[in-house]
Formats: C-alpha cells, structure tokens, sequence
C-alpha cells in the first residue's frame, strides 16, 4: 500500500492514522494478544516511530486481489540492526484493517521488546486519550 509506505517514510505519522479502519487489528512482533483499534495502534506506530533508528522500506509487495500488501523494512533498535516485514489487509473501503509485523533476528526482536515495553504506559495513555476525543 504506497500511501501508507510513503505516511511512514515521511514520518507523517497523522496520514498513516487516516489509512486505518477504526476496528483495525494489530498484530505485534513480541506481544501474543493482538490490540484491536485505531486509538491503541496509531499510539504504537507513534512509538515505533520513536523506537526505530535508520528505518526504510526496502521491498513493496501486492497480492493479486489488491488487498493485501507486504512491506520489507529494515531499522535499528540501539546497536541492534533488524529486518521486518508489515503485513497489511485492506477492508472494502479500502482502510487498513489488519496490520501484522515481523522482525528478525531474535536478537532485534528482544531489543524491539525492551524499547517499546519502556514506552507502554504512554502509549496506553495516549490511546485513551484518543479514544475520549472520539467518543
């Protein structure tokens, strides 16, 4: 999905919230529950944002019904330098409704893990802020 390929390359972090459904489902690289919501999933993009160093798309992919897409990334996370993959569904009009992300190696994974645990008391804070200003 280039729109939100180029939101994130642009650190347009509001742009890349637009493209999201509302009950979007985000799946994590180091968290087994998935978060359902656009407040929770905008605040960790937000937070990754953050977190990643060095971040760039490398390889877009499509599949062949134009609703699900892959985007290969790679970043760093402090000295640890990782390859990941966002998977993305789009609903029928056309906003993200799922979004899954890999990371690899381990090690990249583990520092991911320790740097967005940090930060998960403001990103809950911030999603429910959100959620008040849309309710």
């Amino acid at each position: 999905m280039r729109a939100f390929r180029e939101a994130v390359e642009a650190k347009d972090l509001d742009a890349a919230e637009a493209l999201l459904a509302d009950d979007v489902v985000f799946t994590s690289p180091v968290v087994f529950k998935p978060y359902t919501g656009k407040a929770i999933t905008a605040a960790i993009l937000r937070a990754v944002a953050d977190v990643f160093e060095d971040f760039r798309y490398e390889t877009e992919y499509a599949g062949g019904d134009g609703r699900d897409h892959a985007l290969v990334f790679t970043a760093r996370v402090g000295d640890r330098a990782l390859t990941g993959c966002d998977f993305l569904h789009v609903d029928d009009e056309g906003r993200i409704d799922h979004l899954m992300v890999m990371v690899r190696p381990l090690s990249g994974a583990q520092a991911l893990a320790e740097a967005m645990g940090a930060r998960f008391d403001e990103i809950a804070k911030e999603a429910a802020r959100a959620q008040e200003h849309t309710a």
